[in-house]
């Protein structure tokens, strides 16, 4: 049953919600980021053209179909509020909705539609345990929910926990990711084109990591996506 508008104001009165890329109280139509935010926030627009800045990232290191990420990531900014309150905090909801927000824009765009299922770059299980959960893994569930493409979390693993990639340098992050994912049903992934998704790429060495290991499953196509694409 839906809460009346009464009862629902009075709560939030003692528990507001706010905006968590500006911390403004949320008015009552808006959920995860305000009206405002969602117009300021910078968005790449990378799957709208050929040869974008993130497609280049890629070239010469792993084949790719299509790039894509919905938001520029730079220090400081909201984007990185939203990724450490969805990393940090606990803060689950700003990965869903943030992978809904791309997946309504992907949806019907060429080379996204043939997707056929969302893969998340795993954490390894010592940490996801730490933390609660796998932050890529909630931006795949809002693309899951919003393109109607499965997520498949069991087909694709990491095996060695790695130390974090804040702070390497591009070849340190490329040394730190090597040979640490497994594939553990490649028969599920065979002749399929996939969506990798990750929070954040900055190098793409972890996106490359994975790639590669993916990419040795006949028939597999591959694309990429992130919630934010980080510039100096």
């Amino acid at each position: 049953m839906k809460t009346p508008a009464i009862i629902s104001d009075f709560i939030s009165l003692l528990y507001p919600r706010i905006c968590y890329a500006c911390g403004n109280t949320l008015f009552r139509h808006e959920n995860v980021i305000c009206t405002q935010c969602l117009f300021q926030l910078p968005k790449t627009n990378f799957h709208l053209f050929p040869d974008s800045p993130l497609d280049k990232v890629f070239w010469g290191r792993v084949p790719l179909q299509r790039t894509a990420a919905l938001y520029y990531f730079s220090k400081g900014g909201k984007v990185q509020h939203l990724i450490h309150q969805l990393k940090y905090k606990g803060q689950r909801e700003v990965g869903i909705y943030m992978g809904k927000l791309l997946g309504n824009d992907l949806k019907s765009e060429p080379g996204f539609e043939t997707i056929n299922a969302i893969i998340p770059v795993p954490l390894h299980p010592r940490k996801q345990r730490k933390r609660g959960y796998n932050q890529s893994e909630q931006f795949a569930i809002g693309l899951s929910e919003s393109t109607g493409i499965e997520m498949d979390i069991k087909s694709f693993v990491r095996t060695v926990a790695t130390e974090t990639q804040t702070r390497k340098s591009r070849f340190a992050r490329y040394e730190n990711v090597k040979e640490i994912f497994k594939v553990t049903y490649p028969e599920n992934l065979e002749n399929k084109h996939l969506l990798l998704v990750d929070d954040v790429i900055t190098t793409g060495a972890t996106l490359e990591s994975c790639a590669n290991i993916l990419l040795e499953i006949p028939g597999v196509k591959l694309s990429v996506a992130a919630i934010a694409y980080a510039v100096d």
